[in-house]
C-alpha cells in the first residue's frame, strides 16, 4: 500500500513502514519496534520543523486506584472516579491522525478500567498501528497477561512495589514478550530505591529476560508538585554510571536525555550511546491526545502555558494543517528545538 503525503511517500506492508521524502526519512519494523531516522543522508538529522507524527500517545483511561492507594507521585492526579475513551471515539480519534503513526502508547490506570481496551488494541493492529501499554501491575491475571503479550509491541510495568512488578514481569516475558521494561519514577526521595532495583537486575531470576529499566524524572506536576525533589546531576551520574559498568540495560524518557548526557560525559562509549539517545521529540515527531479527544504536545503539557486548553482532534479536518503545522503548536515546537540547541531538557518544566 503506497500513499502520498505532501509529496513524499509513504510504503507499509505486513512487516513495515517505510517513509521517504527529501530531508525527512524513516524505516520502522513492526515486529521488532526497530526505528531508525535520517535526513539527507544516513547520519544527518531533518529538519525538525518539517518532521511528523511518528508516535502518538493516547489516553484512554484516567480511572486509577494505583497499588493500594493512590500514588503519590501521579502527575495526572487519578483517581477510581475517571473517565475512558470508547472504542467508537477512539476509532474517530484515529481517523484523524496521518499514516506516519507507527505506534500508540496508550495510557490506561488500572488494566480493566477501559472495557474497549482490547478492542481498540485489535483495531490499531488491524490499521498497521502498533499498540504499546504501561501497566502498574495490579490485576494482571495470567489471561490478561496472555492478551498483552499478544496483542502489544511492548509493555511497560510501573515499579510502585517491586514483588508486583518483578512478578508481572517474569509473567511477560516467560510469554515471549520480549518488550517487556520496568518504568521507574526518579527523584531525590527514589534514589535509593532506583539503586536496588538495578542491584535485582543483576541477581533477581524473575528479570533476566526483560528488555530495560527506563527511568522517569520528575516533572512538578499534578501530586508530584508536593513531596519531590528533582534528583541532582551526581546522583543521576552514580545511577548511570552503575548501570553502565555492570551492563544493566537502561533507559530514560526524553525530558532526562541532556541530564543523562551530562552524566556520562567522558565515558569511552559516549559517542556510541549518544547516538540512541532522543531528546524531546513532542510536537517534533511525537503528539499526545487526552481522553477527551484533545491534542496537546505532550501530556505533562496539558493544562499548562499556552496549553491551558488543547485542540479537539474530533472537530478537525486535517490533523497535519489544523495542529501540527498550526501555530499554536508550531511555536511550541521551536521552543523544543531552541531547547535541544541550548541542550537543555524542556521548554517548560525543571528536569
Amino acid at each position: 500500500m503506497e500513499k502520498t503525503i505532501n509529496k513524499a511517500e509513504l510504503v507499509e506492508t505486513p512487516t513495515h513502514k517505510i517513509f521517504r521524502s527529501e530531508g525527512y526519512n524513516f524505516d520502522f519494523d513492526k515486529r521488532t519496534g526497530f526505528f531508525a531516522r535520517w535526513g539527507n543522508t544516513l547520519g544527518e538529522d531533518g529538519d525538525l520543523k518539517k518532521g511528523l507524527p511518528e508516535i502518538a500517545d493516547i489516553e484512554i483511561s484516567t480511572i486509577c486506584s494505583g497499588v493500594g492507594k493512590a500514588c503519590a507521585f501521579c502527575y495526572k492526579s487519578n483517581t477510581p472516579k475517571g473517565e475512558y475513551m470508547n472504542f467508537s471515539t477512539f476509532k474517530k480519534v484515529f481517523a484523524k491522525l496521518p499514516p506516519t503513526v507507527t505506534q500508540i502508547a496508550f495510557g490506561i490506570g488500572d488494566i480493566e478500567a477501559n472495557p474497549d481496551m482490547w478492542k481498540i488494541f485489535d483495531y490499531c493492529r488491524a490499521k498497521g498501528v502498533i499498540p504499546n501499554v504501561t501497566v502498574n501491575g495490579a490485576g494482571i491475571t495470567d489471561e490478561i497477561a496472555k492478551k498483552l503479550a499478544t496483542k502489544c509491541g511492548a509493555v511497560a510495568v510501573s515499579l510502585y512495589n517491586k514483588e508486583l512488578t518483578y512478578n508481572t514481569v517474569k509473567k511477560l516475558t516467560d510469554l515471549g514478550l520480549e518488550q517487556t521494561n520496568i518504568h521507574f519514577f526518579l527523584a531525590e526521595e527514589t534514589f535509593e530505591l532506583g539503586m536496588e532495583v538495578l542491584s535485582d537486575i543483576i541477581t533477581d531470576k524473575r528479570l533476566k529476560k526483560m528488555k530495560a529499566i527506563v527511568f522517569l524524572s520528575l516533572k512538578k506536576k499534578g501530586r508530584a508538585k508536593k513531596g519531590f525533589t528533582a534528583l541532582s546531576g551526581e546522583k543521576f551520574k552514580v545511577l548511570s554510571e552503575y548501570a553502565l559498568e555492570n551492563n544493566i540495560p537502561i533507559g530514560f524518557d526524553s525530558c532526562s536525555s541532556w541530564k543523562f548526557l551530562k552524566s556520562i560525559e567522558g565515558n569511552p562509549d559516549y559517542k556510541r550511546i549518544e547516538q540512541s539517545v532522543e531528546p524531546c521529540e513532542s510536537s517534533i515527531y511525537s503528539a499526545y491526545i487526552n481522553v477527551k479527544g484533545e491534542y496537546f504536545p505532550c501530556s505533562f503539557m496539558e493544562g499548562e502555558g499556552d496549553w491551558k486548553e488543547g485542540i479537539d482532534v474530533l472537530k478537525i479536518e486535517d490533523f497535519l494543517k489544523d495542529i501540527w503545522f498550526s501555530k499554536k503548536t508550531m511555536k511550541f515546537k521551536n521552543e523544543v528545538i531552541n531547547c535541544r540547541e541550548c541542550k537543555k531538557c524542556c521548554p517548560f518544566y525543571e528536569i
